[in-house]
C-alpha cells in the first residue's frame, strides 16, 4: 500500500530520515515506533503528503504522492493526530462530517455514515452536538477517528493519537481500536512510543533509531531475535509486563 523508496529529510540542515526504505502492506496494521526524535512522525507525515522528501521516493497504491498529487490521495487516508485535532467551534458532527460537505455530500448519505461510525467508535449519540471543550480526551480521540474513517479511507495513519490520554481510557481506546481495525480490513499506520501498544494493535513492528530501521517483524522477533543491543534495551526500557508469552502475530 505504502512504499518509501530511498527517502531522505533534513529538519534545519538535521538530517532526521536517512535512506529509508519500506513497505507496508495492505490490509494490516504497522507500528512505527523508536525514541523520540527517531523520525516516526516524519515518515507519517511523508506518507501523506504534508511533507516532501529531499531524496526518493514516496508511493501509495502505486501513485507517487507529490506537490500535485498529495491533495487527490489525501481523499484516500484518513489521519488522526493525538487529541483528536478537531476545530473548536464546530461540533463533534460539524468535525465528522467537514470534508464530506465540502465535497457536497447528500444530507441523507452524511447521517446514515455518521451513525454507523458512531457506532464502530462507540462514541454515545448526544455527544454528536457537543463542542470539543465539552468532550472527553476519549471521546475527542473516537471523533477524530470518525472524521478519518468518514470518506471510507483506504488507510488508515494515527499519528500518537492515544499520548495524552490516562491509562484507564487509553487501555479501553486500545481495546475498540484493535476491534475497529478488525472489522474495517484497512491498512493502518500507527505512530507510537509504547511498545505494548505495538504489540497489542499491529501485526507488524518498525524499530526506528536516528532515522533509520533497526530491526522490523512482529513482536515476537524483536523479543526472540532481536537485530541488535538496542533492540533489546529499548524494549527492557519500557518495563512492560513480560512480552515473551506474547504471540507473534
Amino acid at each position: 500500500m505504502f512504499q518509501l523508496s530511498g527517502v531522505s529529510k533534513d529538519y534545519a540542515g538535521r538530517r532526521v530520515i536517512e535512506g529509508l526504505d519500506l513497505e507496508i502492506r495492505g490490509g494490516a496494521t504497522t507500528a512505527l515506533i523508536g525514541p523520540s526524535g527517531c523520525g516516526k512522525s516524519t515518515i507519517l507525515r511523508l506518507l501523506i503528503g504534508l511533507l516532501r522528501p529531499d531524496a526518493g521516493r514516496v508511493l501509495f497504491a502505486g501513485r507517487e504522492v507529490t506537490a500535485a498529487s498529495a491533495p487527490a490521495l489525501r481523499r484516500r487516508m484518513g489521519y488522526v493526530i493525538q487529541d483528536g485535532g478537531l476545530l473548536p467551534h464546530l461540533t463533534a458532527r460539524g468535525n465528522v462530517t467537514l470534508m464530506a460537505r465540502y465535497l457536497d455530500t447528500p444530507e441523507a448519505r452524511m447521517a446514515g455514515r455518521v451513525r454507523e461510525l458512531a457506532e464502530l467508535a462507540r462514541l454515545p449519540e448526544d455527544a454528536l452536538d457537543r463542542y470539543p471543550s465539552q468532550l472527553s480526551g476519549g471521546q475527542r480521540q473516537r471523533v477524530g477517528l470518525m472524521r478519518a474513517l468518514m470518506l471510507d479511507p483506504d488507510a488508515l495513519l494515527l499519528d500518537e493519537p492515544m499520548g495524552a490520554l490516562d491509562p484507564l481510557v487509553r487501555a479501553e481506546l486500545q481495546e475498540d481500536l484493535r476491534a475497529a481495525f478488525a472489522r474495517l480490513d484497512k491498512t493502518v499506520v500507527l505512530v507510537t512510543h509504547d511498545i505494548g501498544e505495538a504489540a497489542y494493535l499491529a501485526q507488524t513492528i518498525v524499530l526506528l533509531r536516528d532515522g533509520r530501521i533497526i530491526q522490523q517483524g512482529t513482536i515476537g522477533d524483536l523479543v526472540t531475535r532481536p537485530a541488535d543491543a538496542f533492540v533489546s534495551r529499548f524494549l527492557r526500557a519500557h518495563r512492560s509486563p513480560d512480552l515473551s508469552g506474547m504471540p507473534a502475530t
